[in-house]
């Protein structure tokens, strides 16, 4: 309720402010951190914004981009294992989209496939000299699957909603296993087909907590992360059956 008071309460003051000739589009978060605690299920991420004339709104929620590296498996004497290997170096993390109306009805071909609007869109460039065109669309459909699968590619479009003619909203949800990392949230205005006005906001997935502690700890001190991990386990192990003999 206090978020949703919160964005009622700013899309007012966008509302009562004139936007300036320069700032034909502005737009925000309810929140810049979605804070991942233990118990952590997922977070809603609200957006809002106005426009200073008639046009379509898109939002492209994009996470961090990273090396992916791609496995084909096929079967050889009965056992399945990996035949093929493809890396991909720059991968979005995550991936989301919102827009106020169908994208084939907002702009062309051309426009969506420069802004890599929609999923179809989205550049997953692989070296030409491993892959020819028929390869790295193989490639390329077999990674979307694999995101899309772990719900970190959204594959249907949410909507924005306009409240009135100058103020809209969108909301996104990130899924409980959604990866730490700076994201990117970039709101495009369209008119007619053509690219009016842009920005792009900031959004921080972050571990807080004990949690983030141990993740930090597991990551710069490996070694010593994993003793401990064999100990606490070996010492599990023992009370386990001294309590199992006891009984």
């Amino acid at each position: 309720m206090g978020r949703i008071l919160a964005s009622v309460a700013l899309l007012a003051v966008l509302a009562a402010s004139p936007l300036r000739a320069a700032e034909p589009l502005v737009a925000d978060l309810s929140d810049h951190l979605v804070a991942i605690t233990t118990g952590f299920s997922g977070a809603d991420v609200l957006l809002f914004g106005a426009t200073d004339q008639e046009g379509d709104v898109v939002v492209v929620v994009r996470g961090a981009s990273r090396r992916v590296i791609m496995h084909r498996k096929s079967r050889v004497l009965g056992v399945w294992v990996n035949t093929a290997s493809m890396t991909f170096d720059r991968v979005p993390s995550f991936y989301a989209v919102a827009a106020s109306r169908p994208l084939d009805l907002i702009a062309g071909e051309q426009v969506l496939s420069r802004h890599e609007l929609g999923l179809e869109n989205v550049r997953l460039d692989l070296p030409r000299a491993k892959a020819s065109p028929n390869v790295a669309k193989q490639w390329r459909d077999a990674l979307l699957r694999n995101q899309a699968k772990a719900n970190l590619y959204q594959t249907v479009i949410r909507p924005v909603s306009f409240l009135g003619n100058r103020l809209f909203r969108a909301e996104f949800h990130l899924p409980a296993n959604v990866p730490t990392g700076a994201y990117q949230v970039q709101v495009y205005l369209l008119h007619d087909g053509r690219m009016i006005s842009a920005q792009t906001t900031p959004l921080i997935v972050s571990k807080i907590g004990l949690q983030a502690e141990v993740y930090d700890f597991a990551q710069n001190q490996g070694a010593l992360y994993g003793v401990i991990a064999i100990l606490i386990a070996l010492v599990a192990g023992w009370l386990g059956n001294v309590a199992f003999r006891r009984s």
